[in-house]
Formats: structure tokens, sequence, C-alpha cells
């Protein structure tokens, strides 16, 4: 390319095809002349907007993957109740924020359908992904930024395929490198086995085990609506949190893995099925479409990017009602949780699940919490093996992204017999003092009623000295094992020598007396084995005082090697 500074004709050519020229030789001999387009390009009057035709390909291939050029298969999407892949990820990032990958893929079918068939049937390979942010009008860029991906179901059934794989696999990467929180929209068929132009059986494909290192490293976020099996399901059970709508069915083999095994025919809404999913543990939030995940997956890796400002509480003056004078009256724990924390700053996982403790993540002043609870609507409180699995598994999450834990303890202890005991119980339970031995942020420990043995010391994290602090509430009652237990085994053959049913129920009576007054927590606390006994309008204080004295150490890379799937 030869260019000249003004414009002008050329007249003469100083050289011949094929004669050797010697550097600074003239070449051409231009005359002076008005040339338009050249001055238009001098003044920069070339039309801006102009498309050149390499450019308008490209404009015209990522025109046919948006939604307004496939109005037939988002009508049909729409019609199942369902959003797009793309409505999904506007509805979860923040606006404007997107950045697509991989938007040019296709399947791997070129050996068995034509290109234009494959452009126009199977954009981005079905499977929509990129960086964005979450939240980012509440916090920093670098705290807000994530990595995205959404299966598009109106692609092939949402299936795992050769070229969508390779796209995954290089954001995978990219978000090990850059320790990127992930949200993944999962619903999909699985394995696809109509891709042609590759080589091999397909075992060797890294995406699952690089999904799987994220675990701990970065919050990773599962949705599932509609179908989600095999492969896809493979997926979602790595995340660390699985949110689901009621019309969910996730299994990991769709209905025909499962006939061709088989295991007889079956439809795809009775594999797996929400109502199926929630209580076993498998879903950690049940919501009701797709908006309600997105809206909450939001809301979900808030408590994970920091703090927040502006919060409110009710006046905490309620807590000191919160336990009833009645010590064997059943309440709300729930309510205790909603009151103490920051208005609206509550959300529960695992809800359906281990009824026995409650799992929920809060703020208090803006600052994230994990809260563990004994519910005493479920066996009085006492802790069987799915709250105990729900409570370690939480436990190692918190710990895993920096949120400190706080037990709210009214238990009576493990729960015991020879029906617990066919659930592992002695396995699952134990999981509580393992976890608590290996975290490192603040453990806080209030005891709100009961306090009772070992399932007392496991919800004070293994004991009741192991935390920053273990206080209680004035309703606060600890002992070796329940009271009226206590008196019963170890006074038996004294109650039992007395003959009149009256003077041995009386006796009975005052000896369960005695103990609860030595159990009270005020006199546990002149033992220290208390920290304080507190009015409960001060929890909240006692809470900032504890994360202020101990805030959990700083971190660069993964601190856990993973957190349990389960």
């Amino acid at each position: 390319m030869v260019t000249a500074d003004d414009g002008g004709i050329a007249r003469a050519i100083a050289a011949r095809a094929g004669e050797l020229v010697a550097a600074g030789q003239p070449l051409v001999f231009l005359e002076p002349a008005t040339i338009a387009d050249a001055e238009a390009r001098a003044e920069g009057a070339v039309d801006p907007d102009a498309i050149r035709a390499d450019l308008a390909e490209v404009q015209a291939r990522h025109a046919i993957g948006k939604d307004d050029a496939r109005a037939g298969a988002i009508a049909r999407r729409h019609a199942t109740g369902h959003h797009s892949a793309r409505e999904n990820l506007a509805a979860l990032v923040d606006p404007g924020s997107f950045t697509e990958y991989g938007a040019l893929a296709l399947a791997a079918q070129r050996r068995r359908r034509p290109l234009d068939e494959l452009i126009e049937a199977t954009p981005a390979d079905g499977l929509v992904t990129g960086l964005a942010t979450i939240n980012g009008d509440v916090f920093a860029p670098e705290v807000a930024r994530c990595l995205v991906a959404a299966y598009d179901y109106t692609v092939l059934a949402g299936t795992q395929g050769y070229m969508n794989h390779k796209k995954l696999d290089r954001m995978l990467g990219l978000a090990l490198e850059r320790q990127l929180p992930v949200v993944l929209f999962a619903e999909g068929g699985g394995g696809r086995p109509g891709d042609t132009d590759a080589f091999g059986i397909g075992l060797d494909v890294p995406t699952f085990a690089q999904f799987a290192r994220l675990s701990g490293l970065v919050p990773v976020i599962g949705i599932a609506a509609g179908r989600c099996f095999a492969g896809n399901a493979a997926l979602l059970g790595c995340c660390d949190v699985i949110i689901a709508t009621a019309d969910s069915s996730i299994g990991m083999g769709g209905p025909a893995m499962i006939e061709g095994g088989g295991l007889g025919r079956h439809a795809p809404d009775d594999v797996g099925p929400a109502r199926v999913q929630s209580p076993n543990g498998v879903i950690d939030v049940l919501v009701g479409n797709e908006a309600d995940a997105a809206r909450v997956a939001r809301r979900y890796l808030g408590y994970f990017q920091g703090e927040t400002q502006g919060w409110q509480c009710v006046d905490q003056r309620a807590l000191r009602r919160a336990i009833p004078d009645n010590r064997l009256r059943v309440y709300d724990v729930r309510a205790v949780i909603r009151d103490l924390a920051d208005l609206d700053s509550v959300l529960e996982l695992r809800a359906a699940f281990g009824l026995g403790i409650i799992t929920s993540l809060i703020r208090v002043e803006g600052r994230p919490l994990g809260v563990i609870a004994n519910n005493p609507h479920h066996l009085g409180g006492a802790i069987d093996a799915p709250a105990a699995d729900k409570a370690a598994r939480f436990v190692q999450l918190c710990d895993a992204f920096d949120v400190p834990v706080l037990a709210l303890c009214d238990t009576p202890g493990f729960m015991v017999g020879p029906e617990a005991e066919k659930t592992a119980l002695v396995r699952h339970v134990s999981r509580m003092f393992v976890t608590a031995a290996s975290i490192t942020v603040p453990y806080l420990t209030i005891v709100l009623r009961k306090g009772y043995g070992l399932g007392a010391m496991a919800m004070a994290g293994g004991a009741f000295h192991a935390g920053v602090f273990t206080i209680a509430w004035p309703t606060g009652e600890l002992g070796s094992m329940g009271f009226e237990g206590a008196v019963k085994l170890g006074f038996r053959k004294e109650l039992e020598a007395i003959e009149d049913p009256v003077a041995r129920h009386a006796a009975y009576e005052a000896m369960v007396a005695k103990y609860y007054e030595e159990g009270k927590a005020i006199n546990a606390a002149s033992y220290v084995e208390l920290d304080d006994v507190i009015d409960p309008a001060d929890t909240r204080r006692w809470i900032l005082a504890g994360l202020t004295a101990a805030p959990p150490a700083p971190r660069t890379g993964r601190k856990r090697p993973c957190i349990d799937p389960w």
C-alpha cells in the first residue's frame, strides 16, 4: 500500500515491473489535483454508520441467535410458562453488563445437516454464557463481577453438545483463574448423542472436573426450571446452592435413560419432581418461577459480596417475649431469627429438609451471618441425622466464604432410640463436631432455652468455649440431659420406694424443680460455663461486638478443599 499526503493524479511511474529499486528512490510522481474522495477522507466525512460487507455478515449471524429473530421458538417456550435463556440472564444480571462469549457457536453436526440449517436452529449451540455483574448497584465492580451461563431449552432441548462443552470449559477456566462467582441455569436433557463432528467416545470432557474445582473457591449457584437431567443435573448437584421452581424435575437420568436401563417408562415430570427433591434436601430454595429464581440468586450472592448500608430492624425489646414463660410451650424460632436480623434480610435454605434445624442467611447492621437454629416444632428440637447433615454442610458453606456463624441453641440433645440409630446417627451427628473444629470464621452461640448434653455442645461448635462467645437468654437452662429424664434415671430407686403415688409424684416434681434451679442459665454463668446471661434486647450488640473482636481472617484463594455437595 502506497499512500499520499495530498490529493493528486499519478502521471508517471519511475520504475518498471521487475526492476530492482533502492531505498528512497521515487517511484510515483503525482500531479497536484483536487480529489473529492481524498478531501472527504481527510476531513473525516466518511459515514461512521456505513456497514462493510464483512461486518454485515457478522451482525446478521449475531442477530439470528437473538430472541426477536426466533419468534416461533420463543413463543413455544413462553407457552410452557417459561422464559428464554436470554430472558433469564437479563433478569439475573445488572442491565447492560452482560458480555457474551461464544455467541457464534453452532452444533457440531455439519456432517449431517446443512450449515444454513445449523445457523438457524442451533444458535450458540444451546448455551448462552458470558461475563456480567450482579448487584453492581450495591457493591464495587470487582465484587459484583461474575460468570453466568444458561442452557437454552429451545435449542436441542438444552442438551450438552461438543461445542457448548468447549464454550463452558473456556468460561470455567476464566472463573478459576479470575475467581469469578458462577450462576448456572441448568435446565436441559443432558448429553447430546447427535453431534457427528467430534471423535472418540466422549468421556474425556473436562467440564465436570472444571466445574467441581470451583467448589469452595467461589460461590456457585445453580438454578433449575423445568427438566434438568443427566449431565445438566450433575453440574447442578455440584453447586453450593440449588434454586428450583415448583415445576422442576431434577434427575441423574431422564426418561430415555431410565427406559434404556430396563427400569420402565416414566413421564419426565415424574423423575425427581420438586415435591420429592425439596423435602429430601436436593433443592435449597423452592420458588414459584424463573423470575423468582433470578431474584433469589441475586439476593443469595449478595451475602457473599460483603456488607450493605441503610439497614433497619424491629424494636429489639420484642425479643424479651420471644420465648414463652411456660418452658414447655413451643414457639416459632423463625420469628426469633426474623426479629433479630435486619428487616427483610433473612433467606432460609433447605426449609423442607432436616426440619429439626433451621439454616438461614441473615444480616445484622448490614453484616452477613449464617444462622443455625434448633426448631422446637420438630422432635422438640432434638437433632436427628438429616438435621445434623444440614447444619454441618451449612457451616462449611459459611466458612468457605468467610461468613460468621450464629448458633441459636434450644435442644434436648441428639435424637436417641433404635429407630434413630437405623439412620447411621452416630456418623451423621458427628459431622457437626468435625466440621466446627475445622472452621476459622467467628462462631457465636446463644442458648435461647434448652442446652442439654452432646447436642448442645455440637450446637456451640463442639464445646461451650469453642467459639467467640457462648451466652444465654434468661430462659436458658443447661444440663447433661433433660431434667425430667435425669430425675427418673438417677433417682429411680428412691422414687420406687415411695408407695403412695401422690407422694411419689410430689417427690419427683420437687427433684425436677431442684434440677431446674441448678440448671438455670444464671447459675451456669456463675460457674463460667457461659460467658454471660443477657437481656435479649442486647443480642445484636453482643453479635456486633463478637464480630468486631474476631473478624474473619482475609483470604485470597481457596480456604476449604470443597463444600460437601450434601
